[in-house]
């Protein structure tokens, strides 16, 4: 048998070898493209976190609002904001969650305008 003759198992070695070459290079081309998309969504959740710092800052400023609000209450005035956990509000299982953004708080009539509807 000549030496410029690939046998059978020759032939099928280097047929393995280019498709497992290939296989790794779009192994390679595929974990690049994951590592990319990873990047970009931890890029994302910083983004998020800032804005979820700034909300924190919006809640924390209202929470001491309300607490002046709660003094008007006392005085005979009304809030519109209420927490939902408030033990002397009775909630209304049908009522939504709440609004996004809000930090579990929803707005509600008080209830002189609930009268004044009717």
């Amino acid at each position: 048998m000549p030496d410029d003759e690939q046998t059978f198992f020759d032939k099928e070695r280097d047929r393995l070898s280019s498709e497992i070459a290939s296989g790794f290079e779009q192994l390679l081309t595929t974990s690049n493209l994951l590592n990319r998309k990873l990047e970009e969504v931890l890029g994302m959740t910083k983004e998020y976190d800032t804005i979820a710092s700034l909300w924190a800052r919006f809640h924390a400023l209202m929470r001491i609002e309300g607490g002046a609000e709660a003094i008007d209450d006392a005085n005979g005035d009304e809030s519109l904001i209420v927490p939902l956990h408030d033990t002397t509000i009775v909630a209304n299982p049908n009522a939504p969650p709440g609004l996004p953004g809000t930090g579990g708080y929803t707005l509600q009539v008080p209830p002189s305008a609930r009268k004044a509807d009717c």
